[in-house]
């Protein structure tokens, strides 16, 4: 019997078991709330779990990846960092337009949190990610560093390549293969996690702590929207010269929605290795690209930053004048590819861009209160704007170069079944 209901489950795409378990979630919550404590223990162990292996993961594919590289695919990693750099700095130009268009104001009545400690400047978080760059191997592996865990993942991997023999090599090989089956069997409880995770948010957050701030939320996820909708598949055409929609959907459908309840860009590494997998890309390319992405490529968080900045500005009545605003995204994209490098992640940034209009730390330290209270829906929507991105731009560089070598077909936009 039991083998019977894996067989049938085995049918159905994972995506629509997901969207089963969201229901059932949204159930518990609304009919059953005595039973949240009880399903929230899905939810918190499948986060944990993915976060758990995502940093092995990434080591070791990372590692392999460069063991077995060829000399002739150098460079490749180029058009996907200049795809994150635009898109993140796109990005934020689209949330300091909807904050020109759409003015936004704050109730700063949150008492600071003098437990966070947010960054003095750009500087220092630029400090932090190189250091970060050097850390011991092994914290980079207990801590999540991703950027030290792809730092030394390359060395090792280019020290392989050089010393290793053919046995050596197969190795690698085959631990990257275990951990990634590791990988899969996890993703396979990714519906009974998506309902306690749904459960857990609908049933302690629910949306009555939101109200006050609608207005703060429309500019936001309505950037989101923007970036995910218009500017991205802009991006994407502007590359491919085709109907871009086919990728972005796919990305959204299949690394956007795990993003989203997850709210882990770390936890959804796995989830996007696998669709690039089933996208038919180069495993040299994406297994690199991937986790650097879910480092530097932010453009859920200039926006994040963009917007609260200007809303803090607004609500003191500082004048912001084009050349502020031009140099509040570039402030914007720099904090938000280093937003990884600091604890608490994009909202501890907004003091230093509230810093560009010449607004003091506590002010500041109390829009990154506002942020918090929004975050139940504003980080969701942020991470899944990230990390669908990190798949979409490296899909597009490979695509672009087919194109360029006439051997891309529409069918290639469309993932293999899992």
């Amino acid at each position: 019997m039991l083998t019977r209901i894996s067989d049938t489950l085995g049918k159905v795409p994972l995506i629509k078991q997901i969207a089963v378990g969201l229901v059932i979630g949204i159930l518990i919550a609304v009919c059953f709330p005595a039973a949240i404590p009880a399903v929230k223990i899905f939810g918190d162990l499948f986060v944990k779990a993915l976060k758990g292996i995502a940093p092995i993961l990434v080591f070791f594919l990372v590692m392999n990846a460069m063991s077995q590289k060829k000399d002739d695919s150098s460079g490749s990693m180029k058009p996907i960092i200049m795809l994150y750099v635009a898109g993140t700095f796109l990005a934020s130009l689209v949330g300091v337009t909807i904050s020109f268009l759409f003015p936004t104001t704050l109730q700063l009545q949150v008492a600071p949190d003098t437990k966070l400690a947010p960054p003095s400047g750009i500087v220092q978080v630029l400090h932090n990610l190189i250091l970060s760059v050097v850390d011991n191997p092994v914290n980079a592996l207990l801590s999540a560093n991703y950027i030290g865990i792809l730092a030394w993942a390359i060395i090792f991997g280019i020290a392989f390549r050089t010393c290793a023999g053919e046995h050596m090599k197969s190795c690698l090989g085959d631990t990257a293969k275990a951990v990634t089956k590791v990988v899969t069997w996890v993703i396979r409880f990714a519906p009974l996690g998506i309902m306690g995770l749904v459960a857990d948010s609908v049933g302690t957050a629910g949306v009555s702590a939101l109200v006050g701030y609608v207005h703060l939320l429309a500019a936001l996820i309505g950037s989101y929207c923007l970036v995910f909708f218009v500017m991205n598949p802009l991006i994407v055409f502007y590359k491919l010269r085709c109907n871009p929609y086919p990728l972005v959907w796919t990305t959204i459908r299949e690394s956007g929605v795990y993003a989203f309840f997850t709210r882990s860009s770390a936890a959804n590494i796995p989830v996007n290795l696998s669709l690039c997998k089933r996208l038919g890309l180069n495993p040299d390319t994406y297994t690199i690209s991937i986790p650097l992405g879910a480092t530097i490529n932010m453009a859920g968080a200039a926006i994040t930053i963009s917007v609260l900045a200007l809303a803090a500005a607004n609500t003191l009545h500082v004048a912001v004048d084009l050349p502020t605003a031009l140099l509040l995204c570039i402030v914007s994209t720099v904090g938000a590819c280093g937003a990884s490098g600091v604890a608490g992640g994009s909202l501890l940034l907004i003091p230093v861009a509230c810093a560009s209009f010449g607004i003091g730390n506590d002010i500041a330290m109390q829009v990154v209160g506002v942020g918090f209270i929004v975050s139940v829906l504003e980080d969701a929507s942020e991470t899944a704007l990230n990390s669908s991105s990190d798949v979409l731009f490296t899909a597009t560089a490979e695509f672009a170069e087919r194109r360029k070598n006439g051997t891309l077909r529409p069918e290639d936009m469309v993932p293999q079944k899992a």
